[in-house]
């Protein structure tokens, strides 16, 4: 996983960048990937956020640089809702879960998880399929 934080206006470069990094180092070190890519968001505000650009790998990567490390995947009780399209709609999907989760008086957790079921760095933006996981508290 590598850590990072980005503004609005370019988020989806910064996570694929961040996808690309990952992708990199696996790659010179022939580690293979064991699942989808992921994105952690771990705070938001008006202006941007934090986030963990997760990849599950087969086997642990070795000489990480200082920005990355190794972790387990969010794990817990969530909802799942799926977004398709462009990452410049995922607006619309958060409102309609927020609608949701106050339709239905239910309290999540301060952390939203991507899981991108279509590689972000293949995949026309448009195209994206996209799982959103809201841990409840």
């Amino acid at each position: 996983m590598v850590k990072g934080t980005a503004n609005w206006e370019s988020a989806f470069d910064t996570l694929v960048d961040a996808f690309k990094a990952l992708n990199t180092l696996l790659d010179k070190q022939g580690i293979k990937h064991a699942g989808n890519s992921m994105i952690v968001y771990t705070s938001t505000d008006d202006t941007g956020f934090t986030f963990l650009a997760e990849i599950p790998v087969e086997q642990d990567p070795k000489n990480l640089p200082k920005d990355m490390s190794v972790g387990k995947s969010p794990e817990g009780k969530a909802l799942k809702f799926v977004h398709r399209g462009s990452y410049d709609n995922m607006d619309n999907t958060y409102e309609a879960i927020t609608n949701h989760l106050d339709d239905k008086r239910l309290e999540a957790k301060d952390t939203f998880i991507e899981e991108y079921l279509t590689d972000p760095l293949k995949t026309a933006e448009d195209k994206l399929v996209i799982n959103v996981f809201v841990p409840l508290k």
